[in-house]
């Protein structure tokens, strides 16, 4: 193999010492040099998976640390809490009071409301309030009890329609007051 070679070396010598490289030859040839020259920066993964890989463990044995030291409070079982369709009665009755105290508030800043009605009507929310955490108890202790919860469902039906009457009566007193100024004025 090695006379072969020599033999087609020796026979073509004068097309291989007659032929110039092309055009811009070497400068390609140098800039590939300097290329290959250049350090590529490659990055490294490792450190980064190092640290992510910490910080998710501080995070994780800090929050044990907190649910160890700290724990959550159960949360209040509330007629909602047993089915979706008591969940909606108890959103409904808790609207519609708030409603209610909200007019009670308005019709109390127009003047309509005496200091003694007020502390009255106080009075009553606060017995309402300590009525309804009995409740809360009762339901937390039976929750499927049938009486607990329809004691439930009296108590919103009852502060409503408490609430309501005192609204209407305020609504009529003030539509009086109103009449009784219009004719005055004619």
């Amino acid at each position: 193999m090695k006379d072969e070679l020599e033999r087609l070396i020796t026979n073509n010598r004068h097309s291989i010492q007659d032929e110039e490289p092309l055009e811009g030859h070497f400068e390609r040839f140098e800039a590939r040099l300097q290329k290959a020259s250049k350090p590529t920066r490659t990055f490294n993964f490792r450190p980064i998976l190092k640290i992510a890989a910490i910080v998710v463990f501080v995070l994780l044995a800090g929050n044990q640390a907190r649910m160890w030291f700290f724990p959550e409070k159960e949360e209040a079982l509330t007629l909602g809490s047993i089915s979706e369709e008591y969940r909606e009665v108890e959103f409904y009755y808790t609207n519609a009071i708030q409603v209610g105290m909200n007019q009670w508030k308005k019709l109390s800043d127009e003047g309509l409301v005496s200091e003694p009605e007020q502390q009255m009507m106080q009075q009553e929310q606060q017995d309402f309030d300590l009525m309804y955490q009995k409740l809360l108890e009762e339901l937390k202790a039976n929750p499927n009890d049938e009486r607990v919860i329809n004691a439930m469902l009296e108590y919103y039906q009852a502060r409503m329609n408490i609430i309501t009457l005192i609204i209407n009566k305020l609504e009529e007193v003030k539509q009086q007051n109103n009449n009784k100024s219009h004719e005055i004025e004619i």
